[in-house]
């Protein structure tokens, strides 16, 4: 594939994750991109992405559309189209769509690469397991 200055989404790269769809934008291999990471995903209502971490990335959750109970450590709030949330590296967060239709968020991470795992899971440890209520 040959590195793009202008992406569309019907040229993106599509990921199915977890009950959610990904499409890449931005990032090492698909642009020049060597700092940045753009992916837009769609939430389904009732869905989400449990609580993880990136040991090396900054990020920053913008919502298009929907509603997003967006967590990051212990504080959470829903944030609807035109809000963000920052999450410096490392920190525990977490994104779940409690609206009625599918939220659609764009994450913005930097930089576009790292040496460790990109996302580790902590769902299933405390505080994050109890955290919530479902």
């Amino acid at each position: 594939m040959s590195k793009r200055r202008f992406v569309t989404l019907k040229e993106a790269v599509q990921e199915n994750h977890l009950g959610r769809t990904n499409y890449w934008l931005c990032r090492p291999g698909l642009t020049e991109a060597k700092d940045l990471q753009l992916v837009q995903a769609t939430i389904p209502v009732g869905g989400g992405h449990d609580f993880h971490t990136h040991p090396e990335l900054e990020e920053i959750i913008y919502v298009l559309s929907g509603e997003v109970e967006q967590w990051v450590e212990k504080e959470s709030q829903v944030l609807t189209a035109g809000e963000t949330a920052h999450i410096p590296k490392g920190l525990v967060h977490a994104s779940f769509n409690v609206g009625k239709t599918d939220a659609v968020i764009l994450a913005i991470l930097s930089p576009g690469a790292s040496q460790g795992p990109a996302l580790v899971d902590v769902s299933q440890q405390e505080p994050w397991a109890s955290l919530r209520k479902r």
